[in-house]
């Protein structure tokens, strides 16, 4: 009986089609990496190979496509299907689920055609799979990047049924392995504790880490990953799969060790509460999901992402940043014209490029005076601010430095004119008590009406102040009340259609304003992910400012993101640490100020000064360099990071003891990346006026190879103490 459900299965497609198609080998390819996929004799995908790059061509056909499967009685050979559909032959995780319009749940994708194309930076790679029973198509896109090692996937689901049919899973890709042991690196958390790293070993069965938020990504679990393969994830060496997925809505990534020790890796949409109804004709098209596969660990695959972000994904990822001065946790909702025009005269005499306006500047029938109004009102409060946002530029021009502003167009406070005129506008229950996250509800962007009033904001903005120069775009709240008036009796489409009309808009106001600079923020980090990066410049990593704090946060963003797409401020946050230790912490990202002033001593304020003009002269390391992370918070009482420019010309280290205990072992800190051949002279920067270095390497030339295998003696014993070294090729 087996072998006759094996043919029948291998009878599905045309005869001289699947003779055509069979023992095809698909190669996607970068400098380092293969991703091999085969056609078998029964016309179905399947994947032969992800790993290291193999040398010799002829290799690839001696892959075996059934070489993993189980031998547990199964009807037929089973291996790793690249689509698997729900109701084949396969017990496990499925990437697509469809219910077609007789009530089948089953879906098994036969290979249609494949197709090459060369596209920025790399190649793209399309493979056409069809429902052999149902006219539902499947493409499948790859495109890779040889010089950064990442490979881009996605998938679009189509059909041509008379009905709408129900999706209730849509996966990006899948990905397999075969190894010894798993091992996951979750980043998860809250607010005020962002990206925090955990790892633990993946035990037969499912691990799902997923999300239920609606309108942000990065709350409580963060839309990336790394999977350690035959042990836990590590800086320098070892095999490491590093992936993220772009969604700023429900995600879910599902990693299910077999019956014999295979793991299979589904990033996808969260399909909780998103039974979507796929019309006919429509083109159902999932998250992108990228990701790096790395031999030399997660050092490396780090650079990888960072690199290829900088060059493809991330908004003006090959421009300049600016600095800047907040006035949030200076003055909160307290503030003026006057105070205003004040604190832009303290940000040019800081240095900084440009001041940032925060939340309760607008409202007049219900003035933001709190969090619990105004929403919605994007009009200049008149009592507070006479001369609107016109007089506030005026302002800035007369102090010398840019302008910014707060604001957060996707959201509404019920005590809102806004709310009064439009409350269908509005996510919420037709029928049951409200309640509320943050004071506020979510507009509802599925609704096209939303998404032009939500660009119409900025637009009007633009139009009467073309001279802004920076939004800080926020989303204080996931969604509640979780109901659209727009959809109606189409409710599942909810998640997914409102994540893609936040997109639109993004997109939007992108094309109309390009050159203007957007922060992205979510309650502090909750948004971060690529596809709503391409909109965005940078990223605020968290609320908490705490420098303690920050050096966990900092070192998970870290291994996804570049150092010009994380926002770091300095504040009163940790008033038990010195200034200094919260901007040099600060300044491993891209760095702002949002403090007082008035608060900081001479000697504190000229040492900020010094510190920007410090951080302006390192950029092309900072910004534009390699990052290595040298020692861990997680591992130790101290960390250290360092970049080094393009050309390796220049370098520089931050080091921080952070909680050092009595008469510890200090080690030396070895450096990464630098030129064994080039000298380098060596000096410690960022100090307080009237300090000298007691670095014993300060002012000495050192070659690259010396500083990388040797090292420099730069931790102490003091809490919270911090050293910022620059390296300068003679």
């Amino acid at each position: 009986m087996r072998h006759l459900l094996c043919a029948a299965m291998g009878l599905a497609l045309a005869g001289n089609a699947l003779e055509a198609a069979e023992n095809q080998v698909i190669r996607i390819s970068t400098n380092h990496t293969d991703l091999v996929l085969q056609v078998a004799e029964n016309g179905r995908l399947y994947q032969t190979y992800l790993g290291e790059k193999l040398l010799h061509e002829s290799d690839l056909k001696e892959l075996d496509w059934a070489v993993h499967a189980a031998s547990d009685g199964s009807v037929c050979k089973r291996g790793w299907e690249v689509y698997s559909g729900s109701g084949n032959e396969d017990f496990f995780e499925p990437a697509l689920a469809v219910t077609h319009n007789d009530g089948n749940a089953s879906t098994w994708l036969y290979y249609v055609s494949s197709s090459m194309k060369e596209v920025e930076g790399g190649t793209q790679t399309d493979i056409v799979l069809r429902d052999d029973a149902y006219p539902v198509e499947v493409t499948l896109h790859y495109v890779a990047y040889p010089e950064e090692d990442v490979i881009k996937t996605w998938s679009e689901i189509v059909h041509q049924e008379k009905k709408p049919v129900y999706l209730s899973a849509y996966a990006s890709t899948m990905l397999y392995f075969n190894r010894g042991s798993y091992y996951l690196t979750e980043f998860t958390g809250d607010w005020a504790k962002e990206a925090q790293m955990s790892t633990g070993q993946l035990q037969p069965g499912k691990k799902i880490v997923d999300t239920k938020l609606g309108s942000r990504a990065a709350m409580h679990a963060s839309p990336f990953f790394m999977v350690g393969l035959d042990q836990p994830a590590s800086e320098n060496q070892g095999d490491v799969l590093m992936g993220t997925l772009g969604w700023t809505g429900n995600f879910r990534f599902t990693f299910e060790v077999d019956n014999v020790g295979n793991l299979r890796v589904i990033p996808a949409i969260n399909p909780y509460a998103s039974v979507y109804p796929l019309e006919r004709g429509e083109v159902f098209a999932t998250p992108e999901f990228v990701f790096t596969y790395s031999t030399e660990g997660t050092g490396q695959g780090s650079r990888n992402l960072q690199n290829w972000m900088r060059k493809y994904q991330l908004k003006n990822g090959t421009g300049d940043r600016m600095t800047l001065l907040n006035n949030w946790e200076n003055t909160a909702f307290n503030f003026n014209q006057e105070l205003l025009a004040e604190l832009m005269r303290e940000a040019k005499d800081l240095g900084v490029d440009l001041f940032l306006l925060d939340d309760g500047w607008f409202g007049n029938k219900y003035p933001r005076k709190d969090d619990k109004a105004g929403l919605g009102d994007w009009e200049a409060t008149q009592d507070k601010l006479p001369g609107g946002v016109p007089a506030l530029i005026e302002s800035a021009k007369q102090a010398g430095v840019k302008f910014g502003i707060w604001i957060e167009p996707e959201m509404v406070n019920p005590k809102s004119e806004l709310f009064e005129k439009h409350p269908d506008w509005a996510i919420h229950y037709p029928n049951r008590e409200r309640y509320y996250y943050r004071n506020q509800l979510v507009l509802d962007l599925s609704n096209p009406e939303v998404q032009d009033y939500v660009c119409g904001v900025v637009d009007k903005l633009m139009k009467e102040n073309p001279e802004l120069a920076y939004f800080k775009w926020d989303c204080n709240s996931p969604i509640t009340n979780i109901y659209s008036p727009y959809l109606k009796d189409r409710q599942g489409r909810l998640y997914i259609d409102h994540v893609r009309g936040v997109y639109n808009v993004m997109k939007r106001v992108h094309a109309n304003y390009p050159d203007v600079t957007m922060m992205l923020c979510s309650g502090g980090g909750a948004r971060c992910d690529y596809e709503a990066l391409k909109y965005f410049d940078e990223f605020w990593c968290s609320d908490d400012t705490d420098p303690v704090e920050r050096a966990y946060i900092q070192w998970g963003f870290s291994h996804f993101f570049p150092a010009k797409a994380m926002c770091a401020h300095v504040t009163s946050w940790n008033r038990a640490s010195s200034v200094k230790f919260r901007t040099d912490m600060a300044s491993m990202c891209k760095l702002g100020f949002d403090i007082g002033l008035d608060e900081l001593s001479q000697d504190e304020l000229a040492y900020c000064r010094a510190a920007v003009a410090n951080w302006n002269r390192l950029k092309p390391a900072i910004l534009e360099g390699s990052q290595y992370r040298l020692v861990s918070p997680y591992e130790s009482n101290h960390m250290a990071v360092n970049y080094v420019s393009e050309d390796k010309a220049s370098a520089v280290l931050f080091a921080y003891d952070i909680h050092p205990r009595y008469q510890e072992k200090l080690l030396a800190v070895r450096m990464q990346g630098l030129d064994p051949e080039k000298m380098y002279l060596v000096k410690e920067i960022n100090l307080m006026p009237g300090v000298t270095s007691s670095l014993k390497a300060n002012g000495k030339v050192y070659s690259g190879d010396y500083l990388m295998k040797v090292g420099l003696d730069v931790f102490g014993f003091q809490q919270m103490q911090s050293r910022v070294i620059e390296f300068v090729a003679q």
